[in-house]
């Protein structure tokens, strides 16, 4: 029976999570022979959706309920380490560097976990979405391919938030804060602005805020709040985590990788080396393009004046942490 389950699940993956009728349920999505490469998780899911099994002649849905059931019969891989980030600090290059090891599964964003995450807080059931979000990852990390043994999943960024419930989950794996200065974050969300910058898209009890005060900020403000509580958290964490890896942007993406690997004990060859060096000489998002670093001289707005205090307390921790090594 085991064997019959996994053998059908083996390029399956539950991707959307929805209530019909007062009822959980989540669709699956057919992998074919794709693999977790684009720079998220939704390019994926796209490209997928164009094969057969996945056309709207066909619905595959279940009740969510099944997803811890079927999870304990397939072969995964455990996952070795969770990334969070503060948007706009690397973690996507990271992730597709780390994706360039055969040996690795990089997650990035995945659709359900953050629907399930979110579903938990809102409707006060964390400790029913946990079990599934824990499920969710054992099918997406199934050993589909032999040479699997790397499990990384890059978080959305306000998943910080959710940092006690995955450390409860996963209370033994290194878990990287990725971030970046305040201004330069800022500057990337006025060219695109993300889930996580705009008021009312995410819920904001995720962020602490109210939401009749949160409403009449500007944009830019209103991200520079969201900054503050994601380096209010990693402060948090940084003291209290031993297990917690604090990297900036500004070390370098490549150096970046490489303490992930140290922390991890993955190896990275000669090869592997020199073609992430190639890598990341393109930009994360859009591959095909080159990627050439902005120079900014104007000054930095009164609004990340907070932000920037908290930035130079977790540049202080980190450094301090790595002189203490």
């Amino acid at each position: 029976m085991t064997e019959n389950i996994s053998s059908a699940l083996k390029d399956w993956i539950p991707y959307k999570f929805f209530e019909e009728g007062g009822i959980n349920y989540c669709k699956w999505l057919y992998l074919g022979v794709e693999e977790f490469t684009d720079p998220f998780f939704d390019v994926t899911i796209s490209k997928c959706m164009k094969l057969p099994e996945n056309s709207n002649r066909t619905r595959c849905i279940s009740s969510i309920e099944v997803l811890s059931e079927w999870a304990e019969q397939i072969v995964s891989v455990a996952p070795t380490a969770i990334i969070f980030h503060i948007s706009r600090c690397g973690s996507t290059l990271v992730s597709q560097l780390l994706g360039l090891q055969s040996s690795n599964i990089v997650l990035s964003e995945a659709l359900l976990f953050d629907e399930l995450l979110r579903w938990g807080h809102k409707h006060n059931k964390m400790r029913q979405a946990l079990p599934l979000l824990k499920a969710a990852i054992g099918l997406y990390g199934a050993k589909r391919n032999e040479s699997y043994n790397h499990l990384f999943i890059k978080t959305d960024s306000w998943h910080i938030h959710f940092y006690t419930q995955l450390r409860e989950l996963y209370p033994n794996i290194p878990f990287i804060l990725l971030y970046r200065q305040p201004d330069e974050v800022i500057r990337s969300q006025q060219k695109r602005r993300g889930m996580q910058s705009v008021q009312g898209v995410l819920e904001p009890e995720i962020f602490g805020f109210d939401k009749n005060e949160i409403m009449q900020s500007g944009l830019d403000e209103y991200m520079a709040k969201v900054i503050e509580t994601y380096l209010t958290a990693f402060i948090e964490i940084i003291k209290t985590d031993k297990l917690a890896l604090a990297v900036n942007y500004n070390e370098g993406i490549l150096s970046i990788v490489k303490k992930i690997a140290t922390v991890t004990g993955i190896s990275i060859t000669e090869k592997e080396m020199l073609a992430m060096q190639q890598r990341s000489t393109f930009h994360a998002k859009y591959p095909e393009q080159i990627f050439k670093e902005e120079q900014h001289t104007e000054p930095v707005p009164g609004y990340l004046s907070k932000c920037f205090s908290l930035y130079n307390e977790v540049e202080h921790l980190r450094i301090t942490a790595v002189d203490k090594k």
